[in-house]
């Protein structure tokens, strides 16, 4: 396990540390309810989709029967997050589930289409004199968010942030320094850790700051929130009137505005536009690319190649993905880099834990070294950071080669099956994306990411973990069964078969102790 972050704090953890109250006035919301239901995990969709229509407690044994018995762990994940929430309540004994009847209400409404007409904004009904289109706006958030990338990182741009934001990334200790001036602010080990997020971490790290600041302007977060869960409903591209929103709301705009969410052309302008980071907070769709702008127009460039026929590919294939801009480093097994852009703010990062040696017009090359990951791991940079932005922002060319990879594995091995059970097909447990679940797509050379991981852990020779220890066992079946049903759901951390003890998570404690009361 990785050591816990700044940035572990996600808005889901946020709002399942809300008092009970405070949650339910959320659910009064339409689309609040919307945008929780889609930030929970697919095993808690399915389980609230699965009561919904319900007027009458379901039994957990029901819900359990129509889920896969390898499925115990996520079962578990998702009941402790609904639970968290309080969007279900135990009934009859502790054997039957109802959902929130204010969530129930609300949510019912949103799938039906019975919501109030304003619960997701008010569209202008004039058109603007001004035309603003999807591209405008994506040009508008992307230089907005960059220009607060490349303040952390250093780059002269010759335009500072606003006070707010300058004042979000202080309290929010991404960056630190004496006084009020902008130039004496300096990156902190968190600040590091933040720009190796994607860019929707990045947003919500900056809007639960800006929550904990409500409190101390006297505004109300319930509002704060529900305005901002409705900002993830709306329309790319349309405008909405100002008139509609609570006075709390209003005062969010500039800030809002700064952060590069929404587009409005003056303070006193009657309509406001939603930018793509806002529609994408709550969605599963990719937000603008971190330096998503810089980084296509790179690749754009990038139209010519010399070198052989490798080189050539490796071309075609950058071509290929402008559209999607779908990533521009190429990692090889000999830990060499090669990453296809121009933008200083990709530089920058990619500089945090690559030893970057040469540098054209529109490419740079570099290595990954024993140094280098130690110098990002001593900032507070973790190797599963490292490791999801290298995926993240992997080249086109090497997840098609990954998959080619993978369809050849699984056809080897499915082959193999057959022929050791003479003839007879062995059942496979299949995974999410549609792949055989012991299957992993690998996008990044395994060598790399291993030696990665035991950098890390030259470092982090001693690791500690909260949790309680189960031991006194009767005899050896009753370790077994116990011990065998924490790991199924996924809370067992160390277990010892002739000491007959195991250790698990806080989180399972209660879990393991009212399974073993029931049986």
């Amino acid at each position: 396990m990785s050591s816990s972050t700044l940035f572990k704090a996600t808005v889901n953890e946020h709002l399942e540390n809300l008092p009970k109250p405070i949650q339910s006035k959320l659910y009064e919301a339409p689309a609040t309810c919307l945008s929780i239901y889609r930030l929970l995990p697919p095993m808690a969709k399915f389980f609230i989709m699965s009561m919904l229509f319900h007027d009458k407690p379901v039994a957990y044994k029901d819900l359990e029967r129509i889920c896969k018995p390898n499925t115990k762990k996520l079962q578990f994940e998702a009941f402790n997050r609904l639970k968290a929430l309080h969007l279900i309540d135990e009934d009859q004994g502790r054997s039957h589930l109802k959902l929130h009847p204010i969530f129930k209400q609300n949510f019912r409404d949103c799938l039906t289409g019975s919501q109030a007409s304003n619960a997701f904004g008010n569209l202008c009904t004039t058109a603007d004199k001004h035309q603003v289109d999807v591209k405008f706006l994506d040009q508008f958030a992307s230089q907005k968010w960059e220009t607060i990338l490349h303040f952390m990182v250093g780059t002269e741009l010759g335009v500072d942030p606003s006070k707010s934001v300058l004042s979000l990334l202080k309290l929010g200790g991404l960056m630190e320094g004496p006084g009020t001036s902008p130039r004496n602010l300096k990156i902190t080990n968190e600040g590091f850790q933040f720009l190796l997020q994607d860019v929707n971490a990045q947003i919500w790290t900056f809007l639960l700051q800006y929550l904990n600041l409500t409190q101390d302007l006297n505004m109300d977060p319930v509002d704060v929130l529900n305005f901002i869960f409705i900002l993830g409903s709306l329309e790319l591209g349309k405008s909405y009137t100002v008139s509609s929103l609570s006075a709390t709301q209003v005062s969010m705009l500039a800030d809002l505005k700064d952060y590069g969410l929404i587009y409005q052309r003056s303070d006193s302008s009657s309509r406001f536009y939603p930018t793509r980071l806002a529609t994408t907070l709550t969605s599963e769709s990719a937000a603008l690319r971190s330096p998503s702008a810089a980084m296509e127009h790179a690749l754009q460039s990038t139209t010519t190649a010399e070198g052989g026929d490798d080189a050539s590919a490796i071309q075609n294939s950058v071509s290929a993905g402008i559209a999607s801009a779908q990533g521009t480093v190429i990692i090889e097994t000999n830990f060499k880099i090669y990453a296809y852009t121009n933008s200083p703010l990709e530089i920058a990062v990619l500089n945090l834990f690559v030893n970057l040696k040469i540098r054209f017009s529109n490419m740079v090359c570099g290595q990954i070294t024993r140094e280098s990951i130690r110098h990002a791991l001593l900032n507070g940079i973790t190797a599963d950071q490292i490791i999801r932005f290298l995926e993240t922002h992997a080249h086109p060319q090497m997840r098609l080669l990954a998959k080619e990879k993978l369809d050849k594995k699984i056809e080897f091995d499915t082959s193999h099956n057959i022929n050791t059970a003479g003839g007879a097909p062995q059942s496979q447990v299949y995974g999410e994306n549609g792949t055989v679940a012991q299957h992993k797509l690998e996008v990044l050379p395994p060598t790399v990411v291993d030696q990665i991981k035991l950098w890390q852990l030259e470092l982090d020779r001693i690791q500690t973990f909260e949790g309680y220890l189960f031991k006194d066992f009767q005899n050896q079946q009753e370790y077994d069964y116990l011990s065998n049903y924490a790991q199924e759901i996924g809370v067992l951390i160390w277990g010892d078969k002739v000491k007959k003890k195991f250790f698990v998570t806080p989180e399972g404690m209660d879990q393991v102790a009212i399974f073993a009361n029931r049986k």
